[in-house]
């Protein structure tokens, strides 16, 4: 598995955004410098991709999704997303584009955080026709590098503001409190993965009490805080396992902050039904 890089240089299409857009007949890589890349990478960048005809097959983190009319896929930085081995349809758009270009806009999207773990939006028919004309003049200006960047920001931003509101039930925008702060406890568990914080530590960085934070993490996931955090760390180590990361059980558990590998076994085993070197005899 490619390691997690920045947005490759020779995919920019514009002089100052790290941004790039394929649709069929345009914007995509020559053979050669598609060659360079494997199937299975982990995402260092936003990925997009829109099916109006046809249909294709993704795998985002160990999951098989199919992307068929009016689906929109999106995967985030850190996530593993294998390429299909058939085509993309007979009509898409696939946009890719880094953190830099999320800084650079007027606001912020929850949807980028997916919190409700949602890795594709059905679009309905009116979105749709709206997202595709966003798309269609954002392949306009990416035609030619020295086009205005703050043009394509201000359609790109209207292109998240689209999707956030596909995402969150047709325009109901994410106003509650708790869902907010559900969505910085995402934030803060992903960027801390494998320091292990504690319960209180976090309940603490988000100013709320620990049974606050419990009752929150539970409405939307399902799941108590800690139990969150133990799948988020056991899905890691299930995606190094398959992308070949780490040789050994105590390697892993090292990479992931476990100082004791026959705890992280256990661990493992308790979430999956399968022994970690279960998991390495199935790739062997």
């Amino acid at each position: 598995m490619e390691n997690k890089e920045k947005f490759p240089d020779n995919f920019k299409q514009n002089e100052k955004l790290a941004i790039r857009l394929v649709s069929p007949g345009f914007g995509h890589l020559p053979a050669e410098t598609a060659g360079n890349y494997t199937s299975a990478h982990r995402k260092g960048y936003y990925f997009f991709l829109l099916m109006l005809e046809g249909s294709t097959k993704h795998r985002v983190d160990l999951q098989e999704l199919e992307i068929t009319g009016n689906e929109l896929l999106f995967i985030l930085p850190n996530q593993v997303h294998e390429l299909p081995q058939t085509n993309h349809g007979k009509n898409y758009f696939k946009l890719g584009f880094d953190e830099e270009c999320i800084s650079l806009l007027p606001k912020q999207y929850p949807f980028l955080v997916n919190p409700f773990n949602r890795q594709k939006i059905s679009l309905a028919k009116d979105a749709v026709n709206r997202v595709k004309a966003i798309f269609e003049i954002l392949l306009e200006l990416l035609s030619k590098p020295d086009n205005d960047a703050e043009l394509i920001l201000a359609h790109l931003n209207s292109l998240l503001a689209e999707i956030n509101a596909a995402y969150f039930n047709a325009g109901k925008k994410p106003v509650d409190d708790k869902l907010s702060k559900y969505i910085n406890f995402r934030l803060f568990v992903e960027n801390n993965l494998t320091d292990h914080p504690t319960i209180q530590a976090i309940a603490e960085q988000l100013a709320l009490s620990t049974d606050s934070l419990y009752q929150i993490v539970k409405q939307y996931s399902g799941l108590s805080p800690k139990e969150f955090m133990t799948n988020r760390l056991i899905l890691e180590a299930r995606r190094r396992i398959y992308y070949g990361k780490g040789s050994s059980v105590k390697e892993l558990a090292f990479e992931l902050g476990y100082n004791d590998p026959g705890y992280f076994s256990r661990l493992f085993k308790k979430v999956t039904g399968k022994t970690v070197a279960d998991f390495f005899k199935d790739l062997s």
